[in-house]
């Protein structure tokens, strides 16, 4: 593994004008010193909060002068351990390229669990995240990188070869078709949001091969480590994360629905809208319901499993936003911008928090609206209280890839999400039989 710094003052970085936060990073201003102790201060955090767990991920992240591929940035920007670098957004000002937060691509490696002459694909390029690939690989290993914008590409190309890298493979393409030239490939990383996962990707896989992958599943993004186990991929390690969304023919956009007609409040449905979403325009004219569970979570303590244990059970899940310039108090929710909600045949429910006497914990609640609402709380509540009792600070869910077609008595126990080229299977622990992870049905609408 090379480890040797390179020599900071060597980047041909120019900028046309200075970030917020600090001094744009030239060939005249870098001072090599003070961007190995910020890159050292970076490293130390990411250990100390358990992101870096292993030795070869600290080396090559100490070694690594990331400013050298984060242009649009000063060095204290570039070195924060928690914030991506946007470097390339479309003409609309939606980013399409970044560098990711040093603790999601720290986060990805150690998944990865990468080694020495391994041969690397990573999809979603940018030049830093390949050049800690080469260095976990080392000279007897092969690292390919690629990515469907051709800038991007030639931006990438043009940075590693100035920091030594030149020897990492370039490609320009769409991933959907990965890179056979290189297979096959001891492991895939993917650096950008992905919805499926194409057949090419597994195909080109070793046989005992790794695909990590940003995935998102019924709107809730896990960077999920899977392994190969003949024609299907078995997951582990789901960490939270955000990505930019893959372009070209893995394209997926999630459907939204206004439930008010002017905005205020949209249903964010990742699989397709509901069958009559008609129905649901007078949902927000009746009385809200409310009931609260009894289950308490500290305001720091992750409750991950929660959302997608939610997505498993609750067939109409979906993700509520509330635009804050039109916000008229109509819902509550505790994070505007991204709620757990669920909808049935004629109204929603999203799930809430209130203070508890604890300053430190909250307690969570479910809000309803429609005909069914005092039901559908209670329906959700339930389901809340059973992550509490029989999930909560568990493992997660096993989640496995199987290719589309696969039959039904195939597939694993658990709720399946059909995709475009796969079958998604997310499988609760023995906590939970077999029968008790049937989907349940909706509930049906009061008086009908």
């Amino acid at each position: 593994m090379h480890t040797t710094p390179r020599r900071e003052a060597e980047s041909t970085a120019t900028f046309v004008a200075e970030p917020a936060g600090g001094t744009a990073v030239t060939e005249t201003n870098v001072a090599p010193d003070r961007a190995a102790e910020l890159r050292g201060q970076m490293v130390d955090a990411l250990v100390a909060d358990g992101t870096i767990i292993s030795t070869q991920v600290e080396a090559v992240m100490r070694a690594v002068p990331r400013h050298r591929f984060a242009l649009d940035a000063s060095l204290e920007q570039a070195y924060d351990a928690y914030k991506a670098v946007f470097t390339k957004k479309d003409e609309h000002g939606v980013i399409t390229s970044s560098v990711s937060a040093p603790q999601i691509q720290a986060m990805m490696l150690e998944q990865a669990d990468i080694g020495p002459g391994m041969r690397v694909l990573e999809i979603g390029s940018g030049g830093y995240n390949a050049e800690l690939l080469a260095e976990l690989v080392g000279e007897a290993g092969e690292v390919t990188t690629m990515d469907i914008d051709s800038d991007v590409t030639a931006r990438a190309a043009r940075l590693l070869a100035d920091t030594g890298y030149g020897r990492v493979r370039v490609v320009t393409g769409d991933a959907e078709a990965g890179e056979p030239a290189g297979a096959p490939y001891d492991r895939i990383m993917v650096t950008a949001g992905a919805w499926d996962v194409p057949p090419a990707w597994t195909a080109q896989l070793a046989p005992a091969g790794r695909l990590v992958v940003p995935l998102r599943i019924k709107g809730l993004t896990r960077s999920i480590a899977f392994d190969r186990v003949a024609d299907h991929l078995i997951g582990s390690s789901g960490q939270v994360c955000g990505f930019v969304p893959m372009q070209g023919a893995g394209v997926h956009q999630e459907q939204q629905l206004l439930v008010t007609g002017t905005g205020e409040i949209a249903l964010r449905f990742d699989d397709g809208l509901p069958l009559e979403p008609s129905r649901l325009d007078n949902a927000v004219r009746t009385p809200r319901a409310e009931s609260w569970t009894g289950v308490r979570v500290g305001r720091q303590e992750p409750f991950d499993t929660l959302q997608l244990f939610l997505a498993t059970v609750l067939p109409g899940f979906c993700i509520m936003a509330v635009d804050p310039d039109l916000d008229t108090g109509l819902v509550a929710p505790s994070n505007k911008w991204f709620s757990m909600a669920t909808v049935d045949d004629r109204g929603f429910a999203y799930l809430t928090t209130r203070p508890t006497a604890d300053p430190q914990t909250v307690e969570f609640g479910v809000h309803a609206f429609g005909p069914n609402g005092p039901a559908l709380t209670e329906t959700v509540a339930a389901q809340v209280r059973a992550w509490d009792q029989e999930q909560r600070g568990g493992p997660g869910p096993r989640i496995e890839v199987h290719p589309a077609g696969t039959p039904d008595d195939r597939l694993p126990a658990g709720r399946v999400v059909d995709k475009r080229h796969s079958r998604v299977t997310i499988s609760w622990s023995a906590a939970r039989s077999a029968d008790d992870q049937v989907v349940p049905p909706a509930p049906t609408a009061q008086g009908e």
